[in-house]
């Protein structure tokens, strides 16, 4: 069977068991399931499809003997001239003087290595004498370690595919396999370490693609499963005519997208299980609105809720923002570690004595002492700031309470359904009507004082700005400007009319409060800053971003700090100062002045960074794929996530005979709760 031991395969000693297990292969399964990293295409192709700086082959007669020259210490070049279709193409070699005895006018060579398509030439790699042959056409490359190497382990491998191939069972049903159109798990097995041509290996990735995402789905969705069947017993029937009234006197009208995320919340709360919902909205969307609708819904079934968000003045702000849009058709209390003693206490007694309906704070909100009369609804805002105990102990606070979590982190719709693969994923991708977009430029720093200038007028008019830096204080290891360096730089540019203030991350919390509390007021009108100012702080009067060395941070956490701008009613600008030396900064620059939207530039930015960048490494709801790539291939994650849904919502696994090998294989594979909360 493929449980037995690695030791059990035909030509496998105790020490190449122990190198095997160095790349943690114990098993016949682990050693079948250990596939290449890399393939090398030694394909030939015609000279015109050749792509510049890529790795190609070509076949060709060699025109003249090899020169060799020697430089440096033990260095060489060999050149020489191979006719290819009738063109002659420069072939050079390094280091491998040997080569000049091998090489002769009028040999056929096959040669491989980086295509220079402006001077016609091939670095070459690897050369071989004679035609290209079939078998050579592609080269598997596997990870290795120790002293076992690449042609040691394929033997093995084969050894293995011979006594153990026919054993490889399938459990995906007939029926997915045929509709699209994949390989049988064995034949797909075979073709990933011995692809006979490029086709089939594509067909054989896309098994395994769709195999990695379809288990991970069913094993996402089971678990969603279980956590609804958890929390039966969570209806609240609300008001629907006072909720209608509610939205009626707002002084805009939703969004599609607003309405459309508010009724999947809507229909959260009145099914019988608890809500575990992650609200994605863009900067500036209109989340904030329906939170309250939500809230007030919940509030007309009679019960509480909480809206908890990460700082004292974002609390403050929401509060406020409610206050004024429920007009007195609730009571509301804000609760932060600034609230002591008397005042504290009021609060509390009335929280438990049900005489505040909605109760808006900072973690100060999940502290012992905080207890509900009845808690049936919780937000939790911008929940990435929040550890998973936080959440937690608010979640456990009321009689399991239906639980929203909203980001203005744009996340692609790939990743959250595969990071938050146990919630459901509502996104307000619609920006309200009459917004003025953003006008965003880059600038180099040589440009720095025009863009000063441009502050000034501006600030003169009215109007506010933010300057934001990467570090606080002077590095010797990066050569970037620092906020304290450039906080009296600009104190000393700017007439003293124009107050200048500083914040940054080693301020203590009230200090930060303080800075803010003062920019908000227009006390301060140009604010010095590091990216603390990110998360949510609402300031309609700030109409100018200027980032320094904006190549040295993510599209996001641009998009982001664009994103403190274009509240109010003037007209915004984002500038940023940079002098990329990469193509990927440059690339960030170009995509940030052309773009607004912050899910297009999540996907980019996804594209640029990888899922692991995006998330940060310990982002624990990232998936390790082997074959699988969440940014490639998000379309058979779409559909591997569509066809989990279908197979537990009609409980395919238990009734249908032909998915029991799929349930078995779940179960063999099963991923404990823990590990996913």
């Amino acid at each position: 069977m493929l449980e037995d031991s690695i030791a059990e395969l035909k030509g496998v000693g105790e020490k190449v068991a122990e190198e095997l297990a160095l790349l943690k292969i114990f098993t016949i399964e682990d050693l079948l399931l250990y596939f290449p990293y890399r393939y090398d295409v030694f394909e030939v192709k015609p000279l015109i499809e050749l792509i510049h700086d890529d790795k190609v082959t070509i076949e060709g007669k060699v025109i003249h003997d090899p020169t060799l020259q020697f430089y440096g210490k033990r260095k060489s070049r060999l050149t020489f001239s191979v006719e290819v279709e009738g063109v002659a193409v420069k072939a050079v070699m390094f280091n491998r003087a040997f080569a000049k005895k091998q090489i002769h006018t009028g040999d056929i060579i096959t040669l491989t290595g980086k295509w220079d398509a402006h001077r016609l030439q091939i670095t070459v790699s690897n050369y071989k004498l004679g035609p290209a042959s079939n078998q050579d056409k592609i080269q598997p490359s596997y990870s290795i370690k120790g002293n076992l190497t690449n042609i040691k382990l394929k033997k093995i491998m084969e050894q293995a595919l011979k006594e153990y191939g026919p054993k490889i069972s399938e459990f995906i049903p007939e029926s997915f396999l045929t509709g699209y159109k994949l390989p049988s798990r064995r034949e797909a097995v075979q073709i990933m370490h011995f692809p006979p041509n490029r086709m089939a290996l594509k067909h054989a990735r896309r098994r395994f693609t769709y195999e990695e995402f379809l288990l991970f789905q069913l094993k996402m969705q089971l678990l969603r499963k279980k956590k609804r069947e958890a929390t039966k017993g969570n209806a609240q029937v609300y008001d629907v005519e006072q909720l209608e009234s509610f939205v009626a006197s707002f002084p805009f009208t939703l969004t599609n997208a607003q309405r459309s995320a508010l009724d999947e919340i809507l229909k959260d709360l009145v099914s019988p299980y608890r809500m575990n919902r992650l609200l994605q909205g863009d900067v500036g969307s209109g989340k904030t609105a329906v939170a309250a609708i939500s809230l007030y819904a919940s509030v007309t079934a009679g019960k509480q809720g909480a809206l908890m968000v990460p700082t004292e003045i974002l609390a403050e702000q929401h509060y406020e923002s409610l206050t004024e849009l429920f007009k007195g058709r609730a009571r509301i209390a804000l609760l932060t570690g600034s609230i002591k003693g008397k005042k504290r206490k009021e609060i509390l007694t009335q929280l438990a004595n049900h005489e505040v309906d909605i109760l808006v704070g900072t973690h100060a909100l999940i502290q012992d002492d905080v207890s509900f009369a009845e808690l049936g609804y919780v937000i939790v805002d911008e929940q990435h700031r929040f550890g998973v105990e936080q959440r937690r102990t608010l979640r456990d606070k009321g009689l399991h309470p239906d639980v929203l979590f909203m980001t203005a982190t744009p996340i692609p719709r790939t990743l959250a359904i595969t990071a938050f693969g146990d919630m459901d994923v509502s996104v307000i991708d619609e920006m309200p009507k009459g917004r003025k977009e953003i006008e965003t430029y880059w600038a180099k720093e040589n440009m720095l004082e025009r863009v000063l200038k441009m502050i000034e007028k501006h600030v003169e008019s009215g109007e506010q700005a933010y300057i934001i830096c990467p570090l606080i204080e002077e590095s010797d290891k990066l050569d970037i400007q620092d906020a304290v360096d450039l906080y009296h730089q600009l104190t000393d540019f700017f007439p003293s009319s124009i107050n200048v203030g500083l914040m940054h991350g080693r301020l203590k919390a009230n200090e930060k409060d303080a800075v803010m509390k003062q920019f908000a007021g227009n006390e301060v009108q140009v604010l010095v800053s590091t990216t603390v100012v990110e998360v949510g702080v609402n300031v309609p009067n700030a109409t100018i971003m200027v980032i320094y060395d904006a190549e040295r941070f993510g599209l996001s956490q641009l998009h982001q700090l664009r994103g403190r701008v274009g509240r109010g009613d003037k007209q915004s600008y984002c500038i940023l100062i940079a002098d990329p030396k990469g193509e990927v900064g440059k690339e960030r620059m170009r995509i940030m002045t052309e773009t607004t939207n912050g899910f297009e530039l999540s996907e980019e930015d996804l594209k640029l960074r990888g899922p692991g960048d995006f998330f940060g490494k310990k982002q624990s709801g990232v998936p390790e794929f082997k074959v699988a790539d969440m940014v490639h291939d998000y379309r058979a994650l779409e559909t591997a996530r569509q066809d989990a849904a279908e197979i537990i919502e009609k409980n395919l696994l238990e009734e249908k005979e032909d998915f029991l090998p799929l349930k078995l294989h779940l179960e063999k594979d099963q991923i404990s709760e823990a590990t996913l909360d």
